[in-house]
């Protein structure tokens, strides 16, 4: 993977197989497990934790070139990314940022779960919930994603999963490069990872960075409140779609952009 400078108003494009492919609401075609996205008859997937990173840093147009369909997984966090576009640095562009405000609230459901954007004062700020059985129990953080915030907070934390949910997920084609390298596994209540966890809530930081990812296929920074409890890509992804057909966010600003990424392969 490679990612290379991109001019204003360009917004994150994918170019894999010959397309390329914008980082928006309407390409996503898959959101179980990961999310992906399609266009001019080519596909990429897992595009969330790259995503995160270039929107926790503020990045807002970048190419993005890789050689397969799928980003690279590293260690299963956005760690690596964030590395490699610190070393590149970024360049400042001429044209104004532009943002979306949310100015009403909206709210999709699956049932189980929900997730939900409010108006807010300034910037983003993430509610994260999340409710499963045995060792993580019910986890809940906030905070106002900011650069800083994002790189101490939830920069490092990693994919997770179920050792029982394994073969099921391996026959439908699903986490089939899922290890110990990239992937927190759980075997009951024990923790299968040699190192551990990094955080003792490591898993709803992990929903958290998901969010982020997902909500950067808006096409700009939200400025807003978000909101969910037992979420995951498909809500994440319903929400967008929902704010965006219903009118509830308000583009503002100038260009797309002040920033895009300097040249520089992944690790």
């Amino acid at each position: 993977m490679n990612l290379s400078p991109a001019a204003a108003d360009t917004g994150i494009v994918f170019s894999a197989a010959g397309a390329d492919i914008l980082a928006d609401w309407r390409n996503v075609d898959a959101t179980q497990l990961r999310t992906r996205l399609t266009g001019e008859g080519a596909s990429v997937s897992t595009v969330e934790h790259l995503l995160a990173a270039l929107s926790g840093l503020r990045i807002d147009n970048v190419l993005v070139e890789v050689n397969a369909d799928e980003i690279p997984a590293m260690d299963g966090s956005a760690a690596a990314f964030v590395a490699a576009i610190d070393e590149a640095g970024v360049v400042a562009l001429s044209a104004r940022c532009r943002f979306l405000r949310v100015t009403a609230p909206v709210r999709v459901s699956d049932g189980a779960g929900w997730a939900e954007l409010a108006p807010s004062g300034g910037g983003l700020t993430l509610d994260v919930e999340i409710a499963f059985e045995g060792r993580i129990g019910r986890q809940r953080r906030a905070l106002k994603l900011t650069p800083e915030a994002f790189r101490r907070e939830l920069a490092c934390a990693r994919s997770f999963g179920f050792l029982r949910d394994a073969e099921r997920l391996w026959r439908n084609g699903l986490a089939l490069g899922a290890s110990l390298e990239n992937t927190v596994v759980l075997d009951g209540d024990a923790v299968l990872n040699p190192q551990g966890l990094r955080f003792g809530d490591e898993f709803v930081r992990h929903k958290m960075l998901d969010v982020v990812g997902d909500l950067t296929l808006a096409g700009a920074p939200i400025i807003g409140a978000f909101r969910s409890f037992r979420g995951g890509h498909a809500l994440n992804v319903a929400l967008v779609r929902a704010a965006m057909r219903e009118g509830v966010l308000a583009l503002e600003g100038g260009g797309r952009a002040a920033k895009r990424s300097a040249s520089r392969p992944s690790p």
